[in-house]
């Protein structure tokens, strides 16, 4: 009898082992209990010599890699320089599109130029706001915004003044910044030629672009946005195609490679034009693989957390906002990767938002469930 319980028992495990599918759903239900002992545990089972030679395979696998990831880096940068000037060309014959705020939404990306341009320009796209961008146009010295409707729109917001048309960041306006019994708000520019990108995050049911005027003359008026704009982005993936993916394949790559390459580099290619109050975290994901985010309490009570993940040509696939201490992804269909935006929220005392570097570790790299903990350093 002893003797048929042991054969059950080593079927089971067998089985257990053999089936990622199993694997992933047990551990969903460990987490569910919040018992962390059998979490270690099952982790320790599904990192058995099966996966491990899957792992070894992929890491044979990037030595191929490398060669198409160098093609792919000077793709983009040819593409970059080539579409960039094709839009900066575009903005300066038609004028009409300079006079009035560009949402991001499905009927912006109608346009044959539109998608090819974020792909080169912002390709790692923002899913948790809705955004707006504005100019270019000339400043002599002063520009200033309706916060009012900004405050009236949206829980966070943030405003980038960027120069032109090299897109640097010059200054911003924050939401957790700003005196709330202000209705305007005006910034001091050298002369020159701008553009502004605007953030509106934890949106209202009613939605408003902000006027902005430039040197006292009203440039553009309040805008209404549709609350249900973002919805574009479910289909965004139906538009992929071997040009995003030779334009991305590089970016998995140098992500793979992100210990030996300078982390400036990795930085400056994968990052966005970030917005001055946002901090990243990012990484890569095999294959097969799911992301484990371990926060601590004072991370989730300070910052709002959100999380894309990116197949290889750098469209979206996912993302949530995450708001407890533990986050597990499902695994990944193919290779790609991901980016964590924190943004830190007002302190209701203060009316002043805690901003500290934020700090991160990654554990369990090469196995089925990469652990990724993220914490405030104190």
């Amino acid at each position: 009898m002893i003797t048929i319980k042991v054969l059950l028992r080593s079927r089971e495990e067998n089985f257990f082992l053999n089936n990622r599918f199993y694997c992933y759903t047990q551990l969903k239900l460990i987490l569910g209990e919040r018992e962390e002992e059998r979490n270690l545990k099952l982790a320790q089972r599904i990192n058995m010599k099966s996966d491990r030679k899957i792992i070894t395979n992929n890491r044979f696998s990037l030595i191929g890699e490398i060669p198409l990831a160098i093609l792919s880096l000077f793709f983009y940068k040819a593409m970059k320089f080539i579409v960039g000037n094709l839009y900066t060309f575009y903005l300066t014959v038609d004028k009409k599109k300079t006079f009035q705020w560009r949402v991001l939404s499905a009927e912006n990306l109608k346009s044959s130029l539109s998608l090819p341009v974020l792909m080169t320009k912002g390709p790692r796209w923002n899913t948790h706001a809705i955004i707006g961008t504005l100019g270019p146009f000339s400043v002599k010295e002063s520009i200033a915004l309706d916060t009012e409707s900004a405050k009236n729109s949206a829980g966070s917001w943030i405003a980038v003044i960027y120069s032109f048309p090299s897109y640097q960041t010059i200054t911003s306006l924050e939401s957790d910044r700003l005196n709330s019994q202000d209705k305007w708000e005006t910034l001091k520019l050298k002369p020159g030629k701008y553009s502004i990108g605007l953030r509106y995050y934890q949106w209202r049911d009613r939605v408003n672009l902000p006027a902005v005027t430039i040197d006292g003359v009203e440039f553009v008026s309040s805008c209404p946005v549709p609350s249900d704009t973002n919805n574009f982005y479910y289909d965004l993936i139906k538009h992929k195609n071997w040009f995003y993916l030779a334009l991305h394949y590089y970016i998995f790559t140098i992500l793979r490679l992100r210990k030996y390459l300078p982390e400036s580099f990795v930085r400056n290619e994968y990052l966005p034009v970030g917005a001055p109050d946002t901090q990243f975290v990012y990484g890569y994901l095999m294959r097969g693989q799911s992301l484990q985010i371990e926060s601590n309490s004072s991370l989730v009570k300070n910052y709002n957390i959100y999380l894309t993940l990116y197949d290889r040509s750098s469209l979206p696939l996912f993302w949530s906002k995450i708001e407890s201490e533990k986050f597990l992804t499902q695994p990944i269909e193919n290779h790609g990767f991901y980016l964590i935006r924190l943004r830190s929220k007002p302190n209701l005392e203060g009316n002043s938002a805690i901003k500290l570097p934020i700090e991160s570790q990654l554990k369990d790299e090469d196995s089925l469930v990469q652990r990724l903990q993220i914490f405030l350093p104190y």
